[in-house]
């Protein structure tokens, strides 16, 4: 693709990780008071863990994100909640967001 939507309204904050979260790259969910954890299917995600280091984990809560996608997401505003493996996919029961881009691996969003 020719255009970039990186650092496009980035938002990052710092939050506890559960230890179930063990990998970027992930839809995260808030699981306690200042604590994520890695979504499981059909969870409604918060963002998207960009960081871990010493039990903390950054988490993209705004902008641009790139997640990876259970199948292709017809760009347009989409209901995404997470689904297996990691990865987002449409769900009635989801987060309306903007799917600027997608393959049939990963989803470009706007949280």
């Amino acid at each position: 693709m020719n255009v970039n939507f990186n650092g496009a309204g980035e938002n990052v904050l710092t939050f506890i990780a559960d230890p179930s979260l063990n990998e970027t790259g992930v839809p995260v969910k808030i699981s306690g008071d200042g604590t994520v954890s890695k979504c499981a299917a059909n969870d409604k995600f918060c963002g998207i863990c960009v960081g871990i280091r010493d039990g903390y984990a950054a988490v993209q809560i705004s902008g641009y994100a790139v997640f990876k996608a259970a199948s292709k997401i017809t760009a347009g505003y989409k209901k995404l909640a997470a689904a297996a493996n990691g990865n987002v996919a449409v769900n009635e029961n989801g987060r309306e967001l903007l799917v600027v881009n997608s393959t049939a691996t990963e989803a470009g969003v706007i949280l």
